[in-house]
């Protein structure tokens, strides 16, 4: 059924991506994956940094950027020759959303700051991704995804609680700040359908990290003290048994994390039973999350005991089946050979021209039971020719002397 994958939701939203690395990437990517038509303006000579990234051979495009730019197309443009300007220009008045995450002031020193650009082009949505916003103390300062993570209080609450402040390990400063920007791109767009109103939109991601601690900031705000690390555990509570428990096996990943919720006292009660000390049922030491909490030791220890006599897997299927929150600590590895991401189109297998086959992830929600459909990250300049015929109506011989002038 046409449209069933969710891949012609943006169908007709042109997107011109002035962004590197991941932040950008990661919003830009979400929108490619819906439908849109985004076309990555890079540098001729090298494009996005994020290709050569650790890549796996010489002149070959790295993992890394392919993560983050499937279903995109790639015109090379000089930005620093006029023509090479003017081109973008061209392409700024057929397009829907323009968005940038290059370093403070850097877009507007090339010419294609918000005032140009909206100018040019009055409806066209505008956003840009930074560091740090407008008006802090640090809004021209560099930052990266640990930056914005250290400065936006994910690192405060992650780590044991005696350690020392942890990253953490997605990247949520970058990835997350690009899904906060997509989500924004997408309501101005929906706007603009009833209006015709364009839109400058300006993220940062130290702000964003703010949207992700929030159960943070409730537990100050109700305590009057910062919140603090809880390691496996949770900031808002700690209820035990919650957090890690090592399973058999003894690597660095065989653990099971196993939850009581505090709101279904039966999570407790069920628990003991699997772990066959249905005694202590009632047991006034035991019987309320206060009561646990002033013997955690003891609890966990009845937890590890049986933890350690059942493999990861095992020990997920029964305590998460009898009715308690349970999950295996699954690796990297372990996820993407797991076949059931695939069979569902969560994981898909792609055939890059250099490459050749690798998986991936494609965009988690499913529309009508199955993901968009995904295709590889665009070699440099691949669609130069295609890009430039189809949105700006040039020539064969036009789009060669671009060529053979320097300016694609």
């Amino acid at each position: 059924m046409q449209g069933s994958a969710g891949d012609d939701c943006l169908t007709g939203v042109r997107v011109i991506d002035l962004t590197q690395f991941e932040a950008g990437p990661s919003c830009t990517e979400a929108m490619a994956w819906l439908g849109a038509e985004v076309v990555k303006v890079e540098n001729p000579t090298a494009g996005d940094p994020g290709r050569s990234i650790n890549p796996p051979g010489k002149d070959v495009d790295a993992h890394y950027f392919l993560q983050y730019n499937a279903n995109k197309k790639s015109v090379t443009v000089n930005l620093k020759s006029p023509r090479g300007l003017a081109l973008v220009k061209d392409l700024v008045r057929k397009a829907d959303v323009f968005i940038e995450n290059f370093a403070p002031g850097a877009v507007e020193r090339l010419g294609l700051g918000a005032d140009v650009v909206r100018a040019i082009n009055p409806a066209i949505i505008y956003a840009q991704v930074k560091g740090f916003g407008t008006g802090s103390p640090f809004e021209k300062n560099l930052a990266f995804d640990m930056i914005a993570q250290a400065c936006g209080g994910t690192m405060s609450i992650t780590g044991e609680p005696d350690g020392p402040p942890l990253k953490p390990g997605p990247t949520i400063g970058d990835t997350g700040t690009g899904m906060l920007t997509a989500i924004s791109i997408l309501a101005a767009l929906y706007r603009r359908t009833r209006t015709g109103q364009g839109e400058h939109i300006q993220i940062a991601m130290q702000d964003a990290m703010l949207q992700y601690t929030r159960g943070a900031f409730a537990a100050t705000t109700t305590s009057g003290k910062p919140a603090r690390r809880a390691g496996s555990g949770s900031v808002l509570s700690r209820n035990p048994p919650m957090g890690l428990f090592p399973t058999k096996g003894g690597g660095s990943n065989d653990y099971v994390y196993v939850y009581t919720s505090r709101a279904n006292p039966e999570h407790w009660r069920r628990l003991l039973a699997v772990i066959g000390r249905e005694e202590l049922v009632g047991d006034a030491r035991y019987d309320s999350p206060a009561a646990r909490l002033e013997h955690e030791d003891e609890v966990n220890a009845m937890v590890t005991a049986w933890t350690s006599k059942h493999d990861k897997h095992e020990a997920m299927r029964i305590i998460g089946g009898a009715g308690i929150p349970a999950g295996a600590v699954l690796d990297t590895s372990e996820l993407l050979n797991d076949p059931s991401f695939e069979q569902r189109g969560i994981m898909q297998t792609v055939q890059h021209p250099v490459i050749g086959t690798y998986k991936m992830t494609s965009w988690p929600a499913r529309f009508s039971g199955r993901p968009p459909t995904l295709r590889p990250a665009p070699l440099l300049g691949q669609n130069n020719e295609d890009v430039l015929e189809s949105w700006l109506g040039m020539s064969h011989d036009e789009i060669g002397t671009l060529k053979t002038d320097g300016v694609i």
